[in-house]
């Protein structure tokens, strides 16, 4: 470049400081394919250019757009991001002309004020038909054994076929299971990448759900008042660090909803109750505890991912029902579900960690997400209330950033449009795009499972699976 990043700021805002300008702009990325702009990105300020590159001096920047050492990881989620959305539709088959322009931009009280071009660069693509056997295309047969009985419905298998070229084709990446309930009857199971009937999928997050119905199944026992119940109801908090009154109002509820004050967000890397500072510690309970409240948050009010309060959770159920929460969500949950073949992880104490990562099949994950949509009961046997199911099912709180979507008792909700008619969903969510998905208004259920960890596109690709293809397949 001819000038810096900080001078080329410095054009675009010059009354602001040269600690401000870097605070509040950095460079756009306009991705091209044959002259047509696909995506435009405005980097976040605090990316860096690879090694040694500095924004107040250096001219030249190197940064990979894809790489196996893990270096400069924002380069390659921005290019995954490009893939994601319009990058992988422009570029099918064939030769494409790929250019990259480069801006400067700055956004002073919520407005993005753009600059000149500064740089651009162009390269040939060659895109080259990956070779797809007709058995990776081919709808997969439901094997016999499968604990449920088989939907009779007809679906439009040429879209299901589509859907299996474009994973086998690894357009949707790291997908390893897609399993279909109508009405309470399997309709579609298929497995990618390795993955089989048997497989322990770890869906991470999603995990989190079934802490909120080890809760309603305990307080319906009798073992928890309610989910009014308060922390200094279970912990002597005087005895943590950063002990404060507010501290012993939280509520239950306020932990399934992540709304409470405690001063933690897994979405803020410089938050104290980040998850990734707690693992590391020997007492995730006592870590969580310690925290400070944050001074702008009250408890209910709104809503911020937080990982720990799921934890604290987990060591309330551990200590109220008996024998512990392990052998309680045995006997309360999986045996009824017929689920037996299973795998927690656990916190540095031994408890069953609530923060995710139970390993299951699809099959069973299936049988979780149907006693939902059947209300609370399986096999015409009630095994959660009604009531909780109700409770969990309503729009808690609205999820900051997202329009008209809210979040629940550890699960989510968002509306998918297919033909112009909106169908409301409830779904469990984890990492890499994992999500299983409960209808509201059609007696549908979807479990996609897939390894896409921390990847941009994870669950990009999942609600574009289900919008796009099992969608239309199912409700032609």
């Amino acid at each position: 470049m001819n000038n810096s990043v900080i001078n080329y700021l410095h054009r675009l805002a010059p009354e602001l400081a040269p600690n401000e300008l870097l605070v509040k702009g950095n460079l756009q990325f306009s991705f091209y394919i044959d002259n047509q702009l696909i995506y435009t990105e405005n980097i976040h300020q605090g990316c860096s250019f690879g090694s040694g590159g500095n924004k107040n001096t250096s001219t030249t920047f190197r940064v990979p757009l894809t790489s196996t050492k893990g270096e400069d990881w924002w380069a390659m989620y921005m290019w995954d991001r490009f893939k994601a959305n319009g990058g992988d539709n422009a570029l099918s088959y064939g030769k494409y002309i790929l250019k990259i322009e480069l801006r400067p931009y700055i956004m002073i009280d919520n407005e993005t004020k753009v600059g000149e071009l500064i740089g651009e660069g162009e390269v040939t693509l060659i895109i080259k038909k990956t070779k797809i056997t007709a058995k990776e295309i081919a709808v997969q047969s439901i094997l016999p054994n499968s604990g449920w009985k088989i939907s009779s419905l007809e679906i439009d298998k040429n879209i299901i076929e589509q859907l299996n070229t474009e994973i086998a084709a690894y357009r949707f990446k790291d997908i390893t299971s897609i399993v279909v309930i109508y009405e309470g009857e399997l309709l579609i199971e298929e497995y990618f990448n390795g993955a089989e009937r048997e497989t322990l999928h770890d869906t991470r997050s999603a995990g989190k759900s079934f802490t909120s119905t080890l809760m309603g199944l305990a307080i319906n026992d009798g073992y928890l008042e309610s989910e009014n119940m308060t922390l200094k109801q279970f912990y002597n908090l005087e005895e943590y660090t950063n002990y404060v009154g507010k501290k012993d109002s939280v509520k239950i509820q306020d932990l399934l909803t992540m709304s409470s004050a405690f001063s933690g967000s897994d979405s803020d890397n410089n938050s104290p109750g980040n998850e990734e500072n707690m693992y590391p510690t020997e007492n995730w309970v006592k870590f969580t505890l310690d925290l400070p409240m944050d001074a702008d948050k009250s408890n209910g009010g709104r809503w911020d991912y937080f990982t720990a309060g799921v934890v604290l959770l987990g060591d309330i159920l551990n200590s109220s029902v008996p024998g512990g929460l392990e052998k309680y969500a045995e006997e309360k949950l999986f045996k009824p579900l017929g689920i037996t073949n299973y795998q927690w992880q656990y916190t540095p104490q031994g408890v069953v960690n609530t923060a995710g990562s139970l390993q299951m099949r699809s099959l069973d994950y299936a049988k979780y997400a149907q006693l939902y949509k059947n209300n609370g009961k399986w096999n015409g046997n009630r095994l959660l209330s009604e009531a909780w199911v109700k409770k969990t099912f309503s729009h808690h709180i609205s999820i900051t950033g997202r329009e008209n979507q809210f979040y629940d008792f550890l699960f989510w909700n968002k509306t998918l449009t297919y033909k112009g008619v909106a169908h409301e969903v409830y779904y469990c969510a984890g990492n890499g795009g994992n999500q299983f998905m409960i209808f509201n208004d059609i007696p549908l259920v979807v479990i996609v499972t897939s390894k896409a960890y921390n990847k941009p596109y994870g669950h990009f690709q999942t609600d574009r699976i289900v919008n796009e293809y099992i969608l239309p397949a199912v409700l032609k």
